[in-house]
């Protein structure tokens, strides 16, 4: 693999057309991908909704990491249900 300083930045890509071409095309091991993130897709409805009660220090704590991943809090709490109980959305 490249060193880091000998990698290209990524371009800046404007329709979905652009990207697939450059996806299609593009050798992605000359490109520094350093800066990517994972990324969870969510496709199923939410239509049901609960309410939780939570001392307080939790919740804050809660939203915080949220915050800090960049995501809803309620979000944030849903995977570690999920997590829990022993099945993804």
């Amino acid at each position: 693999m490249k060193d880091k300083k000998d990698l290209k930045p990524l371009p800046v890509l404007k329709t979905d057309e652009e990207a697939e071409r450059f996806v299609d095309e593009a050798d992605l091991s000359e490109y520094d991908l350093s800066g990517f993130q994972p990324v969870h897709f969510e496709f199923q409805r939410k239509a049901a909704s609960i309410h939780l009660r939570l001392p307080q220090q939790l919740l804050e704590a809660v939203k915080k990491r949220a915050a800090e991943t960049g995501i809803p809090y309620q979000r944030l709490i849903r995977p570690a249900i999920e997590k829990e109980i022993g099945r993804s959305s």
